[in-house]
């Protein structure tokens, strides 16, 4: 783990268009991290000076990512395709700064840690980290959740059912969403560009192709990075559904709890985290998509204690995907791998 004097941290953010990426950029802008430098990369840049952007009200250029340029930056966020994340993360070492991985372009190479901050972040202290995987926004909610839940409660089973929103797929997804709702609003001709089907006013299950059990690559993901994070004494599986919503994870998780508590303990569970914003079952303002988006905790509400089951719950999971799901976590792990407060 490297140690930088405070002020001095002197970053590096390749993929300035991607929606991690601009999230990354605004809380870096608004919060107090102690920036020397920040410097911004696009492989679409073909040339520099090419293109600008903007850093706390000043203009800012946004170069190539040439590996020369990356020399003497403590830490660079990768934010853009697969491709180029692999690249700048294999040469981190080389280069002498960090990396952390916004887009999970390394899922598949188990070496590299998956970090939830606060969690399993003591990995980080080692030596010779330079390169780390910031996980799927769904990892991270249901980390938060199993983990604050199994601390007081042995759980026998947790499934949860996600919907995802199309910001899951950057731009693209958000403006197809867009496009086709205006299109059958205004019985126009639908495009499809991102999605097989069509995705306004509508829900899409079972997300790319699966495998002989019928799972997609990305829930197969999520599942496997919740075991890197908690190691769970317990089974838990997960199903994706495609919303037709822009931006915020919702999700419904079914717990099965040893000792068949009440549903008041369970709640007491959420109200003693600062991560959660619990919303109680009186209350008349439910969790929605419109109430979370761009919030940094982590919403809980609809709590419901099953009567046909001992120890079996119900509760609804909502958080931004942008903020709570990506920036925030990603910002903490670089705080403790700089050795900040």
């Amino acid at each position: 783990m490297s140690k930088v004097s405070e002020p001095g941290i002197r970053i590096g953010l390749i993929g300035t268009d991607s929606l991690r990426a601009k999230e990354i950029k605004s809380l870096l802008s608004s919060s107090k991290f102690p920036l020397r430098s920040i410097e911004f990369y696009d492989p679409e840049v073909a040339e520099e000076y090419g293109k600008l952007t903007e850093f706390q009200d000043e203009p800012k250029v946004i170069h190539h990512p040439y590996p020369e340029l990356l020399e003497g930056l403590d830490l660079v966020f990768l934010a853009a395709d697969r491709e180029t994340n692999r690249k700048f993360g294999l040469i981190a070492r080389d280069k002498g700064f960090i990396a952390i991985d916004l887009e999970q372009s390394f899922s598949d190479q188990p070496e590299v840690p998956v970090i939830v901050a606060g969690l399993n972040d003591k990995s980080l202290q080692k030596k010779d980290i330079y390169l780390v995987s910031n996980p799927h926004p769904v990892t991270i909610f249901l980390s938060h959740v199993f983990s604050a839940v199994k601390a007081t409660f042995p759980l026998r089973k947790a499934l949860s059912m996600v919907l995802q929103p199309v910001s899951a797929y950057e731009n693209e997804g958000i403006e197809e969403l867009a496009e086709q709702s205006y299109a059958l609003l205004s019985s126009s001709s639908l495009s499809r560009k991102v999605f097989d089907d069509q995705i306004a006013f509508n829900l899409l299950p079972g997300l790319g192709e699966v495998d002989r059990n019928g799972f997609s690559a990305r829930e197969k993901q999520i599942i496997q990075e919740l075991k890197s994070v908690l190691k769970p004494e317990f089974p838990l599986s997960l199903s994706l559904v495609q919303a037709p919503v822009f931006h915020v994870y919702s999700i419904m998780v079914y717990l099965e709890l040893e000792n068949n508590p009440e549903l008041e303990e369970l709640s007491k569970v959420f109200k003693s985290k600062a991560i959660f914003k619990l919303n109680p079952g009186s209350s008349n303002k439910q969790i929605s998509n419109l109430r979370v988006a761009g919030k940094e905790k982590i919403f809980i509400g609809h709590l419901k204690k099953d009567q046909s089951i001992p120890g079996g719950f119900w509760l609804w999971v909502a958080a931004d995907n942008l903020t709570a799901g990506s920036a925030i976590n990603a910002l903490e792990i670089a705080r403790k791998l700089l050795g900040l407060k």
